[in-house]
């Protein structure tokens, strides 16, 4: 079939816009982190499942200890503190806007492979972010009095949503070191037949560090007893339940089946599509004005994310 690739790519960006407006449902009937908890524990079970069901096994046998702490890192700089910061935009700005602040993913994770694996920060990644910015600046901000400019949004969301840009990047990257690691512990003769699946397994680690931050943010911040109320709510539990199956299921496999058809630089340049994806519904199920500056400024911002893996 001609062009799979690229129809599993959207069919993708589809996913995680119709994730982001069922979460944003979700944040309304129970808190934040409640919601967190009941993702990560759904998401152990459900990536535990797809890696036993794919090979037989969890594979977490041929883990070690940089394994487990740099996935378990991984885990609570991109759930505990990225999922928190991405969720909370949501009660400020919406999922529309939220999901515009996630182009900043790409150029954080640049940033930090820079830091952390020393790769070349180069021009055009330079290039990349300024046309992301760019795209985010124009959406966001208008003209205030005089020639000055103003935040057309609550900087309280838009600090969220910054926080959990820069919490998925820097959470990438520290995923991927941690998932060298448990390739390298893989036996050779099977590395292979696993290279699609030993990923879930990777994220079931992540998902147990980002479940135990968000206990601890909840014991703190929170009040644990909401999380024993929230069970009780049946309608809640299925919004959360489908927004797990949207993204960390279904949507996480569906990234990895989509790269074995297309190029991975026009894969993640058509997943990354959900700030215009979402403009449509955001306007029927929310009620968002849809200008022509926000819609120029979301193409802008994508186009900024496609120039770093493109160029």
């Amino acid at each position: 079939m001609a062009y799979i690739g690229e129809i599993i790519s959207l069919a993708v960006a589809a996913m995680w816009t119709t994730n982001a407006i069922i979460t944003d449902f979700a944040v309304k009937r129970q808190p934040v982190l409640v919601v967190n908890v009941w993702r990560m524990i759904l998401t152990i079970v459900i990536s535990v499942g797809f890696a036993w069901v794919l090979s037989g096994s969890s594979l977490l046998e041929y883990t070690n200890l940089p394994t487990w702490a740099w996935l378990f890192f991984s885990g609570i700089i991109g759930y505990s503190f990225g999922d928190f910061c991405l969720l909370s935009s949501y009660k400020h700005i919406g999922p529309r806007f939220g999901q515009l602040f996630m182009t900043l993913s790409p150029m954080s994770a640049a940033f930090a492979a820079w830091v952390f694996l020393g790769q070349d920060l180069s021009w055009k990644s330079l290039v990349a972010m300024i046309v992301t910015l760019a795209g985010i600046a124009i959406t966001i901000l208008g003209r205030g009095k005089g020639h000055s400019v103003k935040l057309e949004l609550p900087l309280k969301g838009v600090l969220f949503g910054i926080g959990a840009g820069l919490g998925q990047g820097f959470g990438l990257v520290f995923s991927k070191i941690g998932m060298n690691h448990f390739a390298d512990g893989i036996p050779a003769e099977i590395l292979d037949q696993v290279s699609n699946i030993y990923p879930f397994s990777a994220n079931v680690i992540r998902s147990i560090g980002g479940l135990l931050g968000f206990i601890i943010l909840l014991n703190i911040f929170g009040t644990p007893g909401d999380f024993r109320k929230s069970a009780s709510d049946h309608k809640g539990m299925l919004l959360i339940f489908l927004a797990v199956i949207l993204g960390p299921a279904v949507g996480v496999a569906g990234s990895l089946i989509a790269v074995n058809y297309v190029e991975a630089g026009i894969a993640s340049t058509l997943m990354a599509t959900t700030p215009i994806m979402i403009l449509i519904p955001a306007y029927f199920i929310f009620h968002q004005e849809i200008t022509f500056k926000s819609i120029v400024g979301a193409i802008i911002a994508v186009i900024g994310v496609s120039l770093f893996f493109l160029l």
